[in-house]
């Protein structure tokens, strides 16, 4: 199989419309509750439903064995019919079942893939093969504790419609602009592709990182990790969003994240904002992974996406 470039490629799936089909599929973890609200919700924009093996499915902490889920995703990836397939949840498990499917048919009938947390995985694979965008938005397991407003530009992302997002800036912030490819997402799952075929080219990109549930020693080796690879280095950006549920040793740390973080690319020039929302917080706004996109860090923070119109 020959490997586009992924800095140029730019595989865009197409954008839904109503009465297209979506697939719900469970790549990792097992489901703890029906997804009631997030059926009504797609349904509700018009697209339906179609649920995977794995969403009823349970092998110890997993939806099924790596087997199964990478059968329930081999499946929608290979059914014409299905425009996007949105991963249930996180969790852990991709890394286990990712290399058991065979992508080659999503180069040429690409669809949205939708999800965050372990899902990274599967967005740094289909980027680095494909060139190929992706959302890292809600998924269905957060929907009843989602925000409006997050859920709002997760549709505006399947759809194609106009994204962008403007805030305060963090008195932490870098001020500046760059415009790059964005890439990136949990920081945890990025280091678990480094060295990997699905590892990303972070050169001239814009960088978003997030994470969950890690104790501050372990972001800041995660952070020099990439820096020791020369991955800060030559970017174009670096977005934060949310840093949750961090954990410090009973003799503390002594840095936060933001930092840790400055700290990592103090020598370098281009713009870094905290506090985005997105990661694994109420408010996860929907990113297009893979995507051109605008940086500018001033008073304000302003991303704006350039959304290509399927032709």
């Amino acid at each position: 199989m020959n490997k586009p470039n992924a800095a140029t490629s730019g595989l865009i799936p197409p954008y839904l419309k109503k009465g297209d089909k979506i697939a719900i599929t469970c790549p990792a973890k097992k489901l703890p509750n029906p997804m009631t609200d997030a059926i009504t919700l797609l349904q509700s924009w018009g697209l339906e439903v179609v649920l995977g093996e794995t969403v009823e499915a349970s092998y110890h902490q997993f939806a099924g064995d790596d087997e199964l889920r990478a059968k329930d995703m081999q499946h929608f990836i290979d059914d014409d019919s299905i425009k996007a397939i949105i991963a249930a949840r996180g969790g852990y498990g991709t890394i286990r079942m990712i290399d058991r499917v065979d992508f080659s048919r999503f180069a040429q009938h690409p669809k949205w893939l939708v999800g965050f947390s372990d899902i990274t995985l599967l967005h740094t694979h289909l980027f680095t093969i494909y060139g190929a965008q992706s959302i890292h938005g809600q998924m269905p397991v957060n929907i009843p504790d989602a925000s409006a407003a997050s859920l709002e530009t997760l549709r505006k992302a399947l759809f194609g419609e106009d994204l962008s997002y403007q805030f305060s800036s963090n008195t932490l912030n870098r001020s500046g602009e760059g415009n790059g490819i964005l890439v990136g997402g949990n920081l945890s799952l990025l280091m678990a592709a480094s060295g990997s075929v699905s590892d990303l080219d972070y050169s001239g990109k814009i960088l978003f990182i997030e994470d969950v549930g890690e104790y501050l020693y372990a972001i800041d080796r995660m952070v020099r990790t990439l820096k020791r690879a020369g991955k800060l280095q030559g970017l174009a950006g670096l977005i934060v969003g949310g840093f949750t549920d961090v954990k410090d040793n009973d003799i503390p740390f002594g840095q936060t994240v933001p930092e840790i973080i400055m700290e990592a690319v103090k020598e370098y020039k281009y713009p870094v904002c905290f506090d985005f929302p997105a990661g694994h917080i109420p408010d996860n706004c929907s990113l297009v992974l893979g995507a051109p996109v605008n940086l500018s860090v001033k008073d304000k923070v302003r991303i704006n996406f350039n959304v290509s119109p399927n032709l």
